[in-house]
């Protein structure tokens, strides 16, 4: 007979005295740390203990007794649910102070390092409708709210829930991978998102027989996923996502969304069969209008694609390259290496400044779009390479293209493979621009790239691409030092 595990304790009055790394609130209760989202600090709550462990504790909260004075009302009435914006309870002040504490804490902590100086975070001007990029899921089982399951009593007069199905288009509810909350609003995209989201779920559902929503677990439905992009020029794209090929159904609702809406740019389909919704290995096809929108920053044109990667924030992402830039320093002779450098963004936005700039990239479909992209601004200093950076980023690669002056590296959230760093190191340009998207990975490289102290580690800033939640870019200036 399987033993009963204990039940886990109701913590009482714990008071949230702080803000961790990942966006939890933390408190103390005897000498362990415990960690609760949702909680701001100042907030004095009984928390229901999820997980316990030897040095913390996971928990939810049960009951806030004493509101923090610095707590602000959510917009959304999915807050705390969604999981999309974690951080809407806390004044966006107090957010920017959190996240470049963060930074602080994972530099110093982790890396042990330590820039000369701090520049003060670069705030954002919109804190909400600033994401240019949004994806939702069909599902044919919507996530149901506390108090939303239908319950009967069973023989013994007790309640029990009945199985309950209907459809939702929304985000996946966060570690539920078949989950989908339904959404009635979302203020992270344009307003024009939501009304091209809401029109073709309430399309698809008034006639649900013919176009079902899609069964996570089971694998069958037809409505699938569905892809909005703008860019600050007002051009949008539409991709739909179906599971089956059916050209009548499709080009039907397809029709819809091109009459209800003629302002959209790009209106696309791609037919998914597989039991996951990447886009890389599959063939996008336009329905009407181009298949891409342009997005435009200080002059430059870039051509944005159903698979091309850009900054989910147009508006920041014009600043973090800025401070890019800035920390480069670059001279008309410089010759650049931009590592990691997707579509050539910042490749296109250096270019004036250097002599030339060479862009390696793992994804073959976004050196396309760089090499289009530099076509477009009549750029003729830059050359992308294609390839897994550990592997192409070699001696010989160096001795054909040059040995860089300044090499940019804006790397994935796992950071740099250690072959990348040696190599970097091997080569000793004169100055190093970390962009980061992970403050943990970012000071675990940078120990790293110090630890032989031929670099010294000049300054740092951050970036804030994301409001209302705890995620953070982060760009370091690292210099030779003159005896080298």
């Amino acid at each position: 007979m399987a033993r009963k595990r204990k039940p886990l304790p109701l913590l009482k009055d714990v008071e949230i005295t702080n803000i961790a790394g990942e966006g939890k609130a933390i408190g103390r209760v005897d000498d362990l740390v415990v960690f609760v989202p949702y909680a701001a600090p100042g907030d004095i709550c009984d928390i229901q203990v999820v997980k316990k462990k030897h040095s913390y504790i996971e928990g939810r909260i049960d009951k806030i007794t004493t509101l923090s004075p610095e707590r602000t009302e959510p917009v959304c009435r999915h807050f705390g649910h969604c999981g999309g914006c974690a951080w809407q309870h806390i004044p966006y002040a107090k957010q920017l102070e959190a996240k470049q504490q963060q930074v602080i804490d994972a530099h110093s902590r982790l890396g042990k390092v330590f820039p000369k100086e701090y520049l003060p975070i670069v705030g954002a001007d919109e804190c909400y409708h600033y994401r240019n990029k949004l994806e939702f899921t069909f599902s044919n089982k919507r996530w149901l709210l506390p108090g939303e399951m239908p319950q009967q009593l069973n023989e013994d007069g007790e309640k029990v829930n009945i199985p309950f199905k209907e459809p939702g288009l929304g985000f996946h509810v966060p570690k539920l991978f078949d989950k989908v909350i339904d959404l009635q609003e979302c203020h992270l995209g344009r307003p024009i998102v939501e009304k091209i989201r809401q029109f073709v779920r309430d399309w698809c559902i008034e006639r649900i027989e013919d176009y079902p929503f899609f069964d996570l677990r089971a694998q069958e439905g037809f409505m699938r996923n569905l892809m909005i992009r703008t860019t600050s020029t007002g051009e949008i794209m539409v991709l739909v996502m179906f599971f089956l090929d059916d050209k009548e159904k499709r080009d039907t609702l397809l029709n819809a969304i091109n009459i209800a809406f003629p302002e959209i740019t790009s209106l696309l389909y791609v037919i998914n069969p597989k039991c996951n919704d990447t886009l890389q290995d599959l063939d996008i096809e336009v329905y009407s209008g181009r298949n891409y929108i342009v997005e435009e920053m200080e002059g430059l044109k870039f051509g944005i694609g159903a698979k091309s990667f850009y900054q989910t924030n147009s508006h920041q992402a014009y600043k973090l390259y800025s401070v890019v830039r800035d920390f480069a320093q670059l001279e008309q002779e410089d010759l650049v290496y931009d590592l990691y450098t997707g579509t050539g963004t910042i490749a296109s936005f250096v270019s004036r400044g250097c002599k030339k700039v060479v862009g390696i990239e793992y994804v073959e479909d976004a050196v396309k779009d760089a090499r289009i992209n530099c076509e477009i601004n009549n750029i003729g200093n830059c050359t992308f390479f294609a390839g897994d950076m550990k592997d192409v980023l070699n001696d010989e690669f160096i001795q054909t293209n040059g040995k860089p002056d300044v090499i940019i590296t804006d790397p994935p959230r796992a950071g740099m493979h250690k072959d990348v760093i040696d190599t970097i190191l091997k080569i000793a340009p004169k100055r190093i621009v970390y962009v980061s998207c992970n403050p943990s990975t970012q000071a675990r490289d940078l120990a790293l790239l110090m630890e032989d102290r031929r670099y010294r580690l000049l300054k740092s800033q951050a970036v804030d691409m994301f409001p209302q939640t705890h995620h953070i870019e982060n760009v370091v200036l690292l210099e030779i030092k003159d005896e080298f």
